[in-house]
């Protein structure tokens, strides 16, 4: 279908000049949809460059436009912002100067051509008919409308897909609910047009963690290409001191990885090797114990391939992420069982969390954590009365008492204290999910490398720590007086007088704030859905 409508546009190549040649310039500017600066448009200086021709001689007919996007209906979603574009323009050709196309135009044609460096295996609609287009001597060296078109629309194409990712209705169906990053796309354009220092393609539309993994997806695939990535078959582990032939080939694929500065070859597990083996253990998510062990070697023998698709699934996800996070903020990853919190993107600190086992999921969504409660009652949700405390009382008549519970009601709760199941605090940032983070009295199960045994709420391997964190402007609340206030039996609202924003993602290939590329495994098997949507 590509073909047939390109060799209908050679057809017509001569017909459609000579439509451009009779068309009437300077077409009249009208009020853009996209808020934009105070200065009205009639008074821009059409002179500015930016990122595209300063030229103002050469103009399109608004019908003349229409009937080229005609041609490529695979780019007709596009077709309202390509006409939006010409207007802020007064129809001037952006990426032709009266000499011939400008250098931007290659730039373009390059990123197109290399969409596989962005985690994207499709190719731009129409890329054939570009590179019959873009490496035409006549229609580099003068005006050509197609040409023109065709580039605007490829370059809203690259935008879209790149820095916005998949539909929102679509990662609704893959129940995340964080608010989207939407880029305006005439609005970036238009950015462009207005400034002079901006180039066509920034960093500044990607969330950072998307540049960090597209640099890693560079590394693993020299991987793929450079080394023999055989599994190691290995029965038996090994730990400090040991000697086989396997460790020599272990030693190989960690220093391949990075995770060992040096490979000597030998076959001797020595320190270095230890040190290399607990290194790929934390950036897995597991026990750093710098034994070659089961899970160990599970890992280390994963096929590449497998790694490349999880690092492109997560730069999808990294699109969505909005770039207007505030100066202070939580982001809890599921996945590696942490929240990270950070201040004015800097990471403050980290701490380990338990997450919603598989069959209560916790849901990925945002919020802004407007209350600590602490020495919380624990109001008994009626699912867990039903299939846990209504039981125990049939098989215990002294149940309430003996776990420091009283009706209400129809409703059982918990007292405060020690043995409450939440803890000595809680930080509740309302939402329809009626999820929140608190304290536990179940403090072993940080130590457990998977972390995923609540009902949906994530519990906090350091409450007392975030309190001071989120309290820290507040002259009344000083740590000594937290500690008190968890302590003391008495339940007490304190409202946040700057609520903090928390995010609940699911990330299963990130790179951490040493710059190191971590996985971990699909606990709420999410990964599958995503890939069927991106990778075909």
């Amino acid at each position: 279908m590509e073909g047939f409508f390109f060799e209908n546009l050679v057809m017509t190549r001569t017909v459609l000049i000579l439509i451009f040649l009779m068309a009437c310039h300077n077409q009249g500017v009208k009020q853009p949809a996209v808020a934009i600066e105070k200065d009205s448009l009639s008074k821009r200086d059409a002179s500015v460059k930016g990122a595209f021709s300063d030229q103002h001689t050469l103009h399109l007919d608004s019908d003349h436009i229409r009937k080229i996007l005609d041609y490529f209906p695979l780019l007709g979603k596009y077709a309202s912002d390509v006409q939006q574009f010409y207007t802020y323009r007064n129809n001037s050709y952006a990426w032709y100067e009266t000499s011939g196309l400008i250098e931007e135009a290659s730039h373009l044609y390059t990123h197109l051509n290399n969409l596989q460096d962005e985690g994207i295996l499709e190719s731009a609609p129409y890329i054939k008919n570009l590179d019959s287009l873009i490496n035409d001597p006549a229609v580099i060296n003068r005006p050509d409308s197609i040409l023109e078109i065709l580039l605007t629309a490829e370059y809203l194409f690259y935008a879209d897909r790149v820095w916005n990712g998949i539909s929102e209705n679509q990662t609704t169906k893959l129940q995340w609910y964080i608010p989207r990053k939407k880029l305006d796309l005439p609005f970036i354009t238009d950015s462009l047009i207005r400034d002079t220092s901006a180039p066509l393609f920034s960093d500044n539309y990607s969330f950072r963690q998307y540049n960090m993994l597209k640099a890693n997806l560079k590394k693993y695939r020299q991987l793929e290409k450079s080394t023999d990535w055989k599994p190691i078959d290995v029965k038996n582990k090994f730990k400090l001191n040991d000697r086989s032939p396997d460790i020599a080939l272990i030693r190989k694929k960690l220093y391949e990885l990075g995770d060992l500065r040096q490979d000597n070859g030998s076959e001797a597990f020595d320190d270095s090797l230890q040190s290399a083996i607990k290194s790929f253990q934390i950036r897995y998510g597991m026990t750093a114990d710098g034994i070659a062990g089961t899970a160990f070697l599970r890992n280390l023998n994963t096929p590449i391939q497998d790694y490349i698709r999880k690092i492109i699934i997560n730069m999808e996800r990294a699109r969505w992420v909005p770039l207007d996070l505030k100066s202070r903020y939580l982001v809890i990853n599921i996945p590696s069982f942490t929240l990270n919190a950070y201040d004015v993107d800097t990471l403050n600190f980290s701490m380990n969390v338990v997450v919603g086992k598989n069959v209560h999921k916790t849901v990925l969504f945002s919020g802004d954590i407007r209350y600590i409660v602490f020495s919380p009652y624990w109001n008994v949700p009626a699912s867990i009365l039903k299939s846990e405390i209504l039981p125990g009382i049939q098989k215990d008549p002294n149940y309430l008492k003996r776990n420091n519970m009283e009706w209400v009601g129809n409703h059982v709760r918990q007292k405060p204290g020690s043995k409450n199941s939440l803890g000595l605090v809680k930080f509740l940032f309302p939402n329809s999910y009626n999820i929140y983070l608190h304290d536990t009295p179940a403090k072993s199960l940080f130590q457990q490398s998977t972390r995923a045994f609540s009902h949906g709420c994530i519990r906090l391997g350091e409450p007392e720590r975030l309190a001071v964190s989120l309290l820290k402007n507040d002259p009344d609340w000083t740590p000594d007086k937290i500690n008190a206030a968890m302590h003391r039996g008495v339940e007490k609202y304190v409202t946040l007088k700057n609520p903090v924003p928390v995010y609940i993602g699911y990330m299963t290939a990130f790179v951490d704030n040493k710059g190191t590329i971590n996985f971990r495994d699909d606990i709420y098997k999410r990964d599958g859905a995503l890939e069927k949507m991106i990778i075909k």
